[in-house]
């Protein structure tokens, strides 16, 4: 009896071993394994460099108003491919959550690393790395290819004008926080679905609400939003009404960790 006890006692003791080096590896083995990863991924490098061509190849700006020519931002009509992009690595930040919940793999995942906050650290870390250096490499690509396809008459922006590297960077960063956004909701909601739902919900549909209010609401609004905080950060020339772009940058790095946290306490709070 003693010994069948000191056996079991040893079979369970390595789990809480695993490090968080050993969990973050462990995740990365799990998302580079599925195909849908690199396909999300591969769909998001298209949609940035290619909406990127589209928009610039057709700027028209020798059609252009006096008052647009002035207004013309071309690093920011590089990024329309954002309008998509977020959407593509939300939803594969939900995705890296809740595909182990439908398919029953998480019971296994707590089993052998207990500390389910570290899990979703792990889950973070290596999420966040992904796709920030997709993000990164598209968006300059974006940007290289957005350039290129301008008219020759239309002024061309290159990274060392000011705010120019900056824009580009930021491009880069915001797909990567609404990646982490989406694992946070789907740590929280659990279910594909709805979690998508949800994300789609902040991103698209939640601006549209601020719709029946007055003008000044509505650019009040703009800056606690992620899709219109994104244009802020993209864009050079100052946008009317918008907080500085370092100062949205980190109002979304505090939804992501917010989000994080609220993914986190439900791991712990509720059964898997």
């Amino acid at each position: 009896m003693t010994t069948a006890t000191t056996s079991g006692h040893r079979a369970a003791s390595p789990a809480p071993g695993y490090g968080f080096g050993d969990v973050a590896l462990m995740e990365w083995r799990k998302l580079r394994t599925v195909r849908s990863t690199w396909w999300m991924v591969a769909i998001f490098a298209v949609a940035m460099i290619g909406l990127a061509i589209v928009a610039l190849s057709h700027e028209g700006y020798g059609q252009l108003s006096a008052a647009d020519r002035a207004a013309f931002d071309p690093t920011h009509d590089c990024f329309i491919g954002l309008i998509l992009g977020q959407l593509l690595l939300g939803a594969l930040g939900v995705l890296v959550m809740t595909t182990e919940f439908s398919s029953g793999m998480i019971r296994a995942t707590f089993a052998a690393v207990p500390r389910r906050p570290v899990v979703l650290a792990a889950k973070a870390a290596v999420l966040g790395a992904v796709t920030l250096a997709a993000g990164e490499v598209c968006a300059f690509a974006a940007f290289a290819a957005g350039q290129a396809s301008l008219a020759a008459s239309a002024p061309h922006a290159t990274l060392g004008q000011p705010g120019v590297l900056r824009a580009v960077v930021m491009a880069g960063a915001y797909p990567a926080l609404v990646a982490l956004i989406g694992l946070g909701t789907g740590a929280l909601v659990r279910h594909t679905a709805g979690a998508i739902c949800a994300v789609v919900g902040v991103l698209f549909v939640l601006p549209l609400l601020f719709a029946p209010f007055s003008a000044s609401v509505q650019d009040a609004s703009q800056n606690f939003m992620p899709h219109p905080m994104a244009n802020a950060m993209t864009a050079v020339k100052p946008l009317a009404h918008a907080l500085s772009p370092w100062l949205i940058f980190a109002l979304l790095c505090a939804y992501a960790a917010a989000a994080l946290a609220a993914g986190a306490w439900a791991l712990t709070a509720r059964d898997a």
